[in-house]
């Protein structure tokens, strides 16, 4: 096989393709979790995302949600990546994306997490399926940005 063989930059363009779609799930995790945790803690419930790990501190709970925030965004860019061809389809998926990880962390995860019943809608449900919305949007359409060659930006 020569060096210019399309076989032999295969894994070159994997390892690249793979560092985007890690920049953009970071890059996006990062900008929608500052924005959701800036709703967070008006509504005063970082505290409860630091009981997860046996705290009550707003910054600890802060901490937390940037790496949820990032670990989420990695998990719609690393294997979704292909989807996120335009702003527009992009903020549609990270809008869905968001309702997605609604139903999965407030409302099954963190409840299990802390034994308390699942699937319970309060009176801060509706604030915490804004913020999963907001949050998916931003990562959704960063995530675009991030990924898009730089001849098409």
């Amino acid at each position: 096989m020569s060096a210019t063989s399309p076989v032999a930059h295969q894994p070159h363009a994997f390892t690249h393709h793979l560092a985007r779609r890690l920049a953009a799930g970071a890059a996006g995790g990062i900008a929608g979790g500052l924005a959701f945790g800036v709703l967070m803690a008006m509504m005063g419930m970082l505290p409860m995302v630091a009981s997860m790990v046996g705290s009550d501190s707003a910054v600890v709970g802060f901490g937390i949600h940037l790496v949820i925030s990032v670990l989420i965004g990695l998990g719609l860019t690393v294997p979704f990546a292909g989807l996120l061809t335009s702003y527009g389809r992009g903020a549609l998926i990270g809008l869905a994306y968001g309702a997605l990880w609604w139903l999965l962390g407030p409302l099954l995860i963190m409840p299990t997490m802390l034994g308390m019943p699942v699937f319970m809608i309060d009176a801060t449900a509706g604030w915490s399926l804004m913020g999963h919305l907001v949050y998916g949007v931003i990562l959704a359409v960063v995530a675009v940005r991030v990924l898009k060659p730089a001849h098409e930006r």
